[in-house]
């Protein structure tokens, strides 16, 4: 083997037999397949030789105005030229012609959001001997078509329905269902027909040179980096920091040959379960694309020994037993799950691609735990292994089997991803994202996802396809996103335009609700009852590996007993944030809050206030007994008061008739209330330090039910917060309330011991981050209120961030939503000040997060790392946060 150049120093790097340049340590420089395809060359798998175009080349690209580098494609045309020598074909021979595939392959996955040209260098002189050479017109034109199809609408952007439209003509009149079923005469008129159409719509012929074919298609495989599909991909996944796409250039194997030939998609497990066995699809005389595209339903693997040719009746075992052996291989060597494409060409089987497998939550799960037992992996990787976000797939409803039980299914497709989903109908894309958008749940429905599908397919609750198989475009997105799917429901029939589908002889518009069943690819008319799901012994492995190692606390954000007891059952070790005002917002409570605000004396809104005191006791000692001795931080109330009364007249004279007020007084008191920005108005401490007599009721409620607790032998650890600082003199005053409130309660109750509440705030102010070490002075804890803390340092309302955030993401302005993880670059420095000076005026001060960004994978990790005590999150991300921080302990170190 020829001695490997340095990495970097080169633009093409070629893997064969004559050669492999590239190995997995430069994914980022020749992508993901790119680097699998050199390192499964390396290790003696039947790949097809090629050579790969560096990421850099196509960052190059676009820093030139979109012209290649400098001598790239001399360095391209060496190493065909290798591939010639290597393979014994030359590239648009009449006699023997070499043809290529041209693939995308960034360092990370991206499937199906960059373009793919198969058949390359065919051209109305090699096609003749593309026949000469296998003696198999019919593969030939159907490769040459193929290509016409491919090259027109990837290069040169001739929609597909043109070709489409030229090939029912051809079917119509050999009276021909499928693509198979025409003759060589009909694909040879084909062919003809597509360079019509592709002359109609370019304004030239189909270029006959094949180095113009190759340079045109490598520079659309660039272009199809900022495609539209590729960037909404990029931004759903939080992709960011790449240069750009890799070009893989490789010598094509034909699965379109016959009976002998076929073409698949498997992983060599389960992506869906996590089942340790060889999972995918083929389709006999078939190339790739019609097996990702979903435009015939191919058959599962298992079904592979099966295939007899006529000329070898036992080529399907012997092709299965082939893959089984590389699967084994495959693992050993990478320690993961592989998606791979395979092709088999005249009984010799070819390796195309292998990848890590897109799984779903319960399958990585599964798969993280048994390949631990197996020894493939320590536990360590095990942990490593799972994204913390998947973990979400496992605790959302499944459809109630007795429900279903009732119901006969509509349809029943194929069980492409699991998960349970219901909706109205939606049948495109676009649709699909404004619908949602809306506040609509809705299930996209296609003959097939396309790439061009990927927002829509993101917004829906699930996707339904009439077409596809299990390795589908649509299934292995919808896997990667833990997103319900069901494919090849052949029984429905799609009328997009009329917006409506006909199954089994029921018709259903865009106004009707169905539910599809992920798991089982049953789908139902109208909206299925769900059940609560219940955790695997591997979840439970996996949570018990997490506590070993992390060293973050994991607390939660909930306001009732209820969801107390939920997280608890999680694994939370306490609350970090329980929102006093959602308490007041029941019927027979609101009617007294709202007398409260309308009171125009102190002493009104006291006796107000008291007939609210024993519904908040009654709450805390709810919560105390469901946390069992664990902390509770209880927030006083937050909100601006006009949030609690009616702003409608209807509403307004209800009130009235409740308390007796005038209908004109609540006007004029909705009216006084009024703030231009009321979320930097009068709310949070600067309620408590107008009317300290709410801050004296609540205490009071906190104190009582403490106690109460106590005397029934359960231990209550409550924390009270004060909110929205931004001055050490607010804390200090409304500290001393507190304490003396605590005191008063004390000795009506005749409660003589000790009585450890905590007295702390929520960081949320970027002055209080400023002067923490001033606001240490008065607080017990710190408690960072990320959501407020993002909104006012970037000073984006997030109520309003929507309107131009779509604008900011795909402009790469922002590198993902800051309200969903937290900037670290400017937020994070806030967070990290306050906790250094904190810690400097107090050094045992507890510090904790308690806004949503508590329960995101990648906030947790710094969380961890500027040495936050906890973090606080809703219920069902307390197992995300426990694996995430386990997750930064073992990235980070301690």
């Amino acid at each position: 083997m020829a001695k490997k150049k340095p990495a970097g120093s080169q633009m093409v790097y070629y893997f064969g037999k004559t050669r492999t340049d590239g190995d997995t340590t430069m994914k980022q420089l020749i992508g993901g397949k790119g680097a699998n395809l050199a390192d499964m060359t390396s290790i003696g798998l039947p790949v097809p030789p090629g050579f790969t175009i560096t990421t850099e080349c196509c960052d190059q690209y676009y820093q030139n105005k979109q012209k290649f580098p400098k001598g790239l494609m001399d360095d391209v045309a060496e190493a065909v030229k290798t591939l010639e020598k290597e393979t014994g074909k030359k590239f648009g021979d009449n006699s023997n012609p070499l043809l290529v595939s041209v693939r995308s392959g960034a360092a990370l996955s991206m499937p199906g959001m960059m373009n793919t040209i198969l058949n390359l260098g065919l051209n109305d002189e090699s096609v003749v001997g593309l026949v000469n050479a296998t003696g198999n017109e019919r593969f030939a034109y159907d490769a040459y078509r193929r290509l016409i199809n491919m090259y027109g609408d990837v290069v040169m952007e001739v929609h597909h329905e043109y070709f489409e439209e030229a090939f029912a003509k051809i079917k119509k009149k050999y009276n021909a269902k499928d693509d198979n079923d025409v003759p060589t005469e009909g694909l040879i008129e084909l062919v003809h027909a597509y360079k019509e159409v592709y002359k109609k719509h370019t304004k030239q012929d189909f270029p006959q040179k094949p180095m113009e074919q190759l340079e045109l298609a490598i520079e659309a495989v660039f272009k199809s980096w900022n495609s539209d599909k590729a960037i909404s991909y990029r931004r759903i996944e939080g992709i960011t920091g790449l240069k750009g796409t890799a070009v893989n250039v490789q010598s094509m194997v034909f699965g379109n040959m016959g009976d002998d030939s076929g073409t698949g998609v498997a992983f060599t497990r389960n992506p869906s379960t996590g089942e340790n066995k060889f999972y995918g699809e083929f389709l006999i005389n078939a190339q790739g694309e019609d097996v990702v595209a979903g435009i015939r339903t191919p058959q599962p693997v298992d079904e592979m020994p099966k295939w007899k040719a006529p000329t070898d009746k036992t080529i399907g075992k012997k092709m299965h037993d082939e893959l089984m052996k590389i699967k084994t291989k495959l693992e050993k060597h990478y320690k993961d799950v592989q998606d791979i494409e395979f092709t088999i060409e005249k009984g010799k089987l070819y390796m195309l691609q292998t990848r890590n497998g897109k799984r779903t939550g319960a399958a990585a799960v599964r798969i993280a735990c048994e390949m631990a037992k197996e020894k493939l992996i320590d536990e360590k990787t095990a942990i490593l292994r799972i994204p913390a976000g998947d973990l979400t797939q496992l605790l959302l409803p499944s459809f109630d089997p007795a429900a279903k039980k009732k119901e006969k299914p509509l349809t029943i497709g194929l069980p492409a991803s699991p998960g349970a989903a219901f909706g109205k109908l939606a049948f495109s894309a676009d649709e699909a994202v404004d619908r949602a958008h809306d506040g609509e749940k809705v299930i996209l429905v296609r003959k097939e996802t396309s790439p061009e599908d990927v927002d829509g397919m993101h917004s829906a609750a699930g996707i339904l396809t009439s077409t596809g198989g299990m390795t589908s475009h649509a299934a292995v997105v919808a896997r990667g996103w833990g997103k319900c799917c069901v494919a090849g429901a052949g029984a429905i029939e799609i009328d997009e335009k009329g917006k409506k589908i006909k199954v089994n002889g029921k018709t259903f518009t865009h106004k009707d609700v169905i539910s599809i069943d992920g798991s089982t690819g049953e789908v139902f008319a109208g909206e299925m009852a769900t059940v609560s799901p219940k955790m695997s012994g591997d979840f439970e492995t996996v949570m018990k590996w997490a506590d070993k190692h992390r060293k973050l606390g994991i607390r939660t954000n909930a306001d009732s007993p209820e969801d107390a007891k939920r997280a608890r059952d999680f694994g939370a070790e306490g609350i970090g944030l329980c929102r006093t005002e959602h308490m007041f917002f029941e019927p027979e409570r609101i009617i007294h809050m709202r007398e409260m605000i309308l009171a125009e004396e102190k002493p009104a809104r006291e006796a107000a206030l008291k007939k609210l005191l024993p519904y908040q006791r009654k709450d805390f000692e709810g919560i105390f007994k469901a946390m069992a001795g664990l902390p509770v931080t209880i927030r006083l109330l937050d909100p601006p008061l006009h949030e609690f009364l009616p702003h409608d007249a209807k509403s307004q004279e209800e009130v009235s008739k409740a308390t007796g007020i005038p209908v004109a007084k609540i006007k004029t008191r909705v009216a006084q209330l009024h703030e231009h920005n009321p979320m930097l108005g009068h709310r949070g401490c600067r309620l408590s330090v107008t009317y300290p007599e709410i801050l004296v009721m609540q205490v009071t409620a906190i104190t009582e039910a403490t106690i109460n607790c106590l005397g029934k032998k359960i231990d209550a650890k409550p924390e009270i917060m004060i909110p929205l600082v931004g001055t050490v003199k607010e804390l200090a005053m409304l500290r001393r309330i507190t304490e003396e409130t605590i005191e008063d309660v004390k000795t009506k109750k005749g409660f003589k011991g000790n009585l450890p509440i905590l007295i702390g705030t929520m960081i949320e102010i970027p002055r209080a981050a400023l002067t923490a070490d001033e606001v240490a002075t008065e607080a017990d804890f710190f408690s960072f209120g990320t959501n407020d803390l993002t909104q006012m340092t970037f000073g984006y309302s997030r109520d309003d961030i929507n309107s131009f955030l779509p604008d900011y993401l795909s402009e790469e302005i922002l590198e993902r939503d800051p309200f969903q993880s937290l900037d670290t670059t400017g937020v994070g420095q806030l967070v990290a000040m306050a906790v250094e000076k904190g810690r400097k005026t107090k050094p045992k001060i507890k510090l904790g997060i308690c806004g949503e960004h508590g329960g995101d994978p990648a906030s947790i990790f710094f969380c961890h790392t500027v040495g936050l005590d906890y973090v606080s999150c809703s219920p069902f991300r307390v197992p995300i946060a426990r694996l995430a921080a386990a997750q930064a302990t073992l990235k980070h170190g301690k």
